[in-house]
């Protein structure tokens, strides 16, 4: 059922690559600057206060950080995640609505977590805003309701997130590199977040939001002693008190550098991240070397990495690396996204840039491209009068001289490219490097093993595994048409699927950076017409239509035919069950049985789409479809779930599509054989 989303979808891949082949300017010419230092004092329970006067606008912000020891939270992991969840759900003095009501009222924002807390306002407000920021941050109420609730959509979070390649990519590279028992390497589960009582979280919040280690920074239109004295009215009660010091054995990088495989069935891209541990720390002579040379390699838009795959090879929509400097242990990451198909030559590539960074001198005019442009970017920063504090809070919390920032241009300014190579052998660890790679074993595997590197396999939470079974054998006897067959009979057989003349189905979804959810609307006439179109409240973002005249697109009401190829494929998706016509069509083959979402599904190729049906249901879960984009081909999967009865028709309340990013799509509502009018696809 359904290629209509499928159309949908590749406007967005459209859009998305569109909208990302602008090179970033080169910065100019840094200026020379000075760093103002902030006023700082410190009240009796221990709580440091950074104070940094900015008059040119009528604001000011306030920022409370706990800078605590990380710690491990064993089988209530979750404990902190549902801390920060109810801190900001009322005080002990003031209910959440009335708390609520009165920061609109101001006009202000407040954020509370269980590291901190957050606000900014207006200055006249300022003295109320801090007050209700300290009375939020110190006197939280913890109620079993608010408890529930946060759990529950916790909970719903977690499920949703099983699906997504990238979260079980961020996910078990954490765990690889540091360890479950570490800190940063111990994940939130299901299983874990159920142990977690309310009397849990009143202890964590107990034992660790105390003032020991906690810095209070205030940025704006301000006066010293006035703010002052009101710091010592809001903050002065707050109990003395140490959190634990808690210390963890290094994690360690591999002896020989491997490739560590995620099977994903259901992944269409990749995802690479190279990692080791660099243990960086701020206090280091070779910082600024290292931060110019993670600049060339990944860290800018001109890096060796994103320009070979990106723009060399066209690969993909971006590659990244990144290392920062910590007080206990950091790492090295490059990461990027890319199709299955050219995974293994990505994996060659990337760590052929590896080998030159690490071989060869970077050109002086990269070098001072480099240079220029990240002091262009620091120098824009300072601008800002939270970046001045953000500083301060560093110099106190990474042990730093007091003038690291004042020599920060020097420093950057002076790397040399002999610098580059020196410091690129030390922390880019080309021989001990974990490789890991989340994506479909079917399609990435088999390149994988051919490379000069041992493979091994883990599950989705880190745990060692046996290679993936890739695909099996279809039984004697079962053909694409049984298969087709079998389908219709599942959905409630051929002749309720004919009786099927119009289809409508309402849903929602969600995109990335998009302010609100977006709503779906499909409808589908038998006599060949369709219209799919995806809105943000009364707005439609793009409207794809097909009748008797032709077929078109609008999208920010511009309108544009839709001709050839793409027409002819509009024309195919105005059915309601596709599996009608395919039941009659000749040339489809049964490629194999492969792994969808954890079931063995039937895979029928029909031209450059695959269907996969479950062997045991019958259902359609996915069809996976390859399409040129922008002179590439590009493999877009569908899945199917969720199905629901209507009107003696079983079909999908819930579609994910991979565009880039996960679309999922829940249905709200399905309509057979009404809601449709001829005014529909005009």
């Amino acid at each position: 059922m359904k290629k209509s989303i499928l159309i949908l979808s590749s406007l967005f891949l459209t859009i998305i690559m569109q909208g990302q082949i602008i090179p970033q300017p080169k910065p100019g010419v840094a200026p020379t600057i000075k760093i103002g230092k902030p006023l700082t004092f410190e009240l009796k329970n221990g709580l440091k206060v950074m104070i940094v006067e900015n008059h040119k606008l009528p604001r000011v912000s306030f920022s409370l950080t706990l800078d605590n020891d990380p710690y491990t939270q064993g089988d209530k992991k979750g404990v902190a995640e549902m801390t920060s969840s109810l801190m900001g759900s009322g005080t002990t003095k003031i209910s959440k609505n009335a708390f609520n009501e009165e920061v609109d009222f101001l006009g202000a924002n407040v954020r509370f977590g269980s590291n901190g807390a957050s606000a900014s306002t207006l200055s006249k407000y300022s003295g109320r805003v801090l007050e209700l920021m300290a009375d939020g941050a110190l006197n939280p109420n913890f109620t079993q309701e608010e408890f529930d609730k946060e759990k529950t959509k916790l909970t719903e979070g977690l499920k949703a997130n099983e699906k997504s390649v990238s979260a079980v990519a961020r996910r078990v590279v954490d765990v690889l590199t540091y360890g479950k028992n570490h800190p940063s390497g111990e994940y939130l589960s299901e299983e874990t977040l159920k142990n977690v009582t309310l009397e849990d979280v009143k202890l964590n919040y107990n034992t660790y939001f105390v003032p020991s280690n906690a810095y209070l920074i205030i940025v704006g239109d301000v006066k010293f002693k006035e703010t002052k004295k009101m710091v010592e009215k809001f903050f002065g009660s707050w109990k003395k008190a140490t959190a634990p010091s808690v210390s963890y054995n290094d994690p360690k990088d591999v002896a020989l550098t491997q490739i560590n495989f995620i099977d994903m069935p259901n992944a269409v891209q990749s995802e690479i991240a190279v990692v080791n541990i660099s243990n960086l720390k701020m206090t280091d002579p070779d910082y600024f070397a290292v931060l110019i040379a993670n600049q060339i390699l990944g860290g800018d838009f001109n890096s060796y990495i994103n320009m070979n795959l990106r723009e060399a090879h066209g690969w993909t929509y971006g590659a990244r690396s990144s290392i920062n400097g910590d007080k206990r242990v950091s790492t090295f990451n490059a990461s990027t996204q890319v199709r299955n198909a050219v995974t293994d030559s990505s994996v060659v590539e990337i760590m052929k840039e590896y080998k030159k960074i690490r071989t060869e001198k970077v050109a002086e005019d990269m070098l001072a491209s480099v240079k220029a442009g990240y002091i262009g970017r620091f120098v824009m920063q300072i601008e800002k009068p939270q970046t001045v504090a953000g500083y301060a809070l560093r110099i106190q919390s990474q042990g730093l001289p007091a003038d690291f920032y004042e020599n920060y241009i020097k420093n950057i300014s002076a790397v040399t490219a002999d610098d580059v190579l020196r410091v690129a052998n030390k922390y880019f660890l080309i021989d001990n490097s974990r490789i890991v790679i989340v994506g479909k074993a079917s399609d990435v595997a088999p390149g994988l093993e051919k490379l000069k590197m041992p493979v091994f396999y883990f599950d989705k939470y880190g745990n060692p595994t046996a290679k993936p079974e890739f695909k099996k054998p279809v039984p004697a006897g079962v053909t694409a048409k049984s298969i087709i067959d079998n389908y219709l009979k599942a959905i409630g057989g051929e002749k309720a699927a004919l009786a099927v003349k119009t289809i409508v189905m309402n849903g929602t979804t969600t995109i990335p950076q998009a302010p609100s959810p977006l709503s779906f609307t499909s409808k589908i006439d038998a006599k060949g017409k369709l219209m799919v179109e995806l809105a943000m409240g009364t707005m439609s973002l793009t409207k794809q239509v097909l009748n008797d005249k032709g077929g078109y697109v609008m999208q920010q009401g511009q309108r544009q035919n839709i001709e050839g190829e793409k027409l002819a494929e509009m024309k195919a998706a105005a059915i309601p069950f596709e599996e009608l016509s395919l039941s009659k069509k000749q040339g489809l083959t049964v490629e194999s049985i492969e792994s969808i979402n954890g079931k063995d599904a039937y895979a029928v190729k029909n031209g450059k789409t695959t269907l996969f049906y479950d062997v045991t249901s019958g259902l359609k879960l996915a069809e996976s479809k390859v399409l040129e984009q922008g002179g590439k081909s590009v493999t877009q999967t569908t899945n199917y779930g969720d199905y629901k009865e209507v009107k003696g028709v079983k079909v999908p309340f819930n579609i994910i599509q991979n565009v880039g990013f996960e679309l999922d799509i829940k249905m709200s509502d399905v309509k057979i054989n009404e809601g449709v009018s001829d005014a529909d696809f005009q």
